[in-house]
């Protein structure tokens, strides 16, 4: 390819919008353009980068036999009615009516449609298990689309589906996919780490993510050294430690005038915030008022709260006025009655609790459950943090932040119980297939790999996913010598099975050097007069920044040596 034929509008500053690296970059070097808010069009050197991640995906996928197909993006609405998701599944599901009335929706996972895709041609255990994957367009209505490629409304997805008559057949195939998913990142050149997830909308009660670890994630997740464990802040759960109120167990009610805060509260009695008790109320799905405590220095984690509660919603003020409770001044004690009281399970060994006396402008001390109020429910409430102990091993976590480029998931009967997918087995007896499903973001490790693999001056592409490995710049394009060398050598590199771009445009070497920097190709043949006449090119290595000056006969065999040798590292 002769970069004076190739469509990759670079800019020289940076866009506006953009904040993260990836987002900027991938703008910048001419690879992607927005066409509306989440959308975005992917330009050949994109595109070349992301077939090469979607080779790697395939790779994977039939290495361990799963096979390839194309579901229609159209799903019918009857299907997500069947499985319970076109009403839970919320506005981000994009929803059309056709010109007949009837309703579909634009895909943003595909259970259902490959659920009832199988269901009347798997009929024994004997078919089982069956993997089915597919590369395909998705949509995913963000109300905040953001980041890019990061979280946008069209994405491009890999989505895998297993089949299985056994819950050991189901774990096969989960840790299968969990071993290729680990090799893929691998072969991406992603630094990931396989982290407890939350199963979210998809649904099930086993889950994993891959993370790209990046200060710029959008995830936050803990980890362990000293055992290995890792989750999701989401999904982690540990027994959190929790501070004692003051004085010596009794009751107490204390005027605390206008102090409605956590930390007002914890200055006033001159505690830690983690030895006050921190209520919120809110309405559960079913419309019934709930008091939820925490430890005052933690905050409600929503995706837990979403599983116990439905689709809840903090109280306003009405509803406040409506059920009795004085915002700032909630507490356990004399609730009003129908409220629901529902403690964090790190709490229920603490027995003199600071919290609000439900009462303006006082708080209680030394609240103590089981004798001065009845704790309805004990749960999982609140976010695990860095410092916290490992829930495995006890040692201190620490945290970092991620972008999930992968998950995997059991759904078990989610899906094929309310759908009739079921088989005969050897008892001949119907029963309900058991399912798996697995997605890797393919556009999403396209801007995770940048993420990770960048400095000032652009992307430095891993040679596995570079659109392409090697650049020829040349410096004179006047000097015919100078382009009958890089001609050679774009000759010799492609004969090699090297993926070669030719920058033969009349531009400033200044300007080369920059773009070709900002593009991020692996390997620069850099052909100039002086070396020409030395019988010599420039070879810089972008990753390192190293150049090294190489006859220009042994050019081309150095550059496919290196390139060869690169296809085979492993970052992880």
């Amino acid at each position: 390819m002769k970069m004076s034929n190739l469509y990759a509008p670079t800019l020289k500053e940076d866009p506006a919008e953009a904040d993260l690296v990836s987002h900027r970059l991938l703008l910048r070097a001419g690879m992607i353009r927005k066409m509306a808010s989440g959308i975005y069009s992917y330009l050949p050197l994109a595109w070349r980068s992301l077939k090469k991640i979607e080779e790697i995906v395939r790779d994977e996928m039939d290495a361990i036999g799963a096979q390839e197909c194309l579901l229609p993006i159209l799903t019918d609405a009857e299907l997500w009615r069947l499985s319970g998701r076109w009403d839970a599944y919320g506005p981000e599901l994009m929803r059309i009516v056709d010109r007949h009335q009837r309703q579909f929706a634009l895909g943003p996972t595909h259970e259902e449609t490959v659920t009832d895709l199988v269901k009347n041609e798997l009929a024994s255990y004997r078919q089982l298990p069956v993997s089915l994957y597919q590369i395909q367009t998705k949509f995913r209505d963000e109300m905040r689309p953001r980041f890019g490629l990061m979280r946008g409304r069209e994405f491009i997805m890999k989505d895998a589906y297993s089949f299985s008559a056994t819950q050991a057949s189901l774990q096969e195939c989960y840790e299968d996919m969990k071993a290729a998913y680990g090799r893929i990142c691998e072969r991406c050149g992603l630094a990931a780490l396989p982290v407890a997830a939350d199963s979210g909308q998809i649904g099930g009660d086993t889950s994993v993510e891959y993370m790209a670890l990046a200060d710029s994630g959008e995830a936050s997740l803990v980890y362990c050294d000293s055992c290995g464990f890792a989750a999701d802040d989401e999904a982690a759960s540990t027994r959190v430690s929790v501070t004692e109120g003051p004085g010596d167990g009794a009751l107490e009610r204390v005027s605390t005038p206008g102090l409605a805060s956590i930390a007002e509260v914890a200055a006033h009695f001159d505690i830690p915030e983690n030895a006050t008790r921190k209520s919120l109320a809110l309405i559960d799905g079913g419309g019934v008022p709930v008091v939820a405590i925490v430890a005052g220095d933690r905050e409600l984690n929503e995706i837990k709260a979403g599983h116990l509660f439905g689709d809840y919603h903090l109280m306003d003020e009405e509803e406040l006025a409506a059920t009795g409770l004085h915002k700032g001044f909630i507490g356990p004690v004399g609730l009003p009655r129908g409220v629901r009281l529902v403690a964090d399970e790190s709490l229920r060994e603490s027995e003199r609790w600071v919290c609000g006396a439900n009462e303006v402008d006082f708080h209680l001390t030394g609240a103590c459950p089981g004798r001065d109020f009845e704790v309805d429910e004990w749960a999982d409430l609140v976010t695990v943090v860095a410092g916290d102990p490992c829930p495995v091993c006890g040692e201190e976590l620490s945290g970092a932040r991620g972008i999930e480029v992968s998950q995997v998931f059991q759904l078990g009967t989610k899906y094929s119980l309310p759908m009739g997918a079921t088989f005969t087995d050897e008892a001949g007896r119907t029963q309900p297939m058991l399912m798996g499903c697995y997605g890797v973001g393919i556009s999403r490790t396209l801007a995770a790999v940048v993420e990770q693999h960048h400095d000032e001056a652009g992307i430095i592409w891993p040679v596995s996913v570079a659109p392409y490995e090697v650049s020829i710049v040349l410096l004179d394009t006047k000097l015919q010598a100078c382009v009958a060398a890089g001609d050679r050598l774009a000759f010799e590199l492609s004969a090699g099975g090297i993926d070669v771009v030719l920058d033969d445009r009349a531009e400033r070497p200044g300007v080369k050097f920059a773009d070709n920097d900002l593009m991020g190709f692996p390997y620069q043949i850099i052909v100039g007069k002086r070396g020409i006449a030395a019988g010599t090119v420039e070879i810089k290595d972008r990753a390192t920044g190293e150049r090294v000056d190489v006859a220009l006969d042994d050019a081309s065999n150095y550059a496919v040596e290196r390139i060869r040798r690169a296809r085979g590292v492993r970052f992880a």
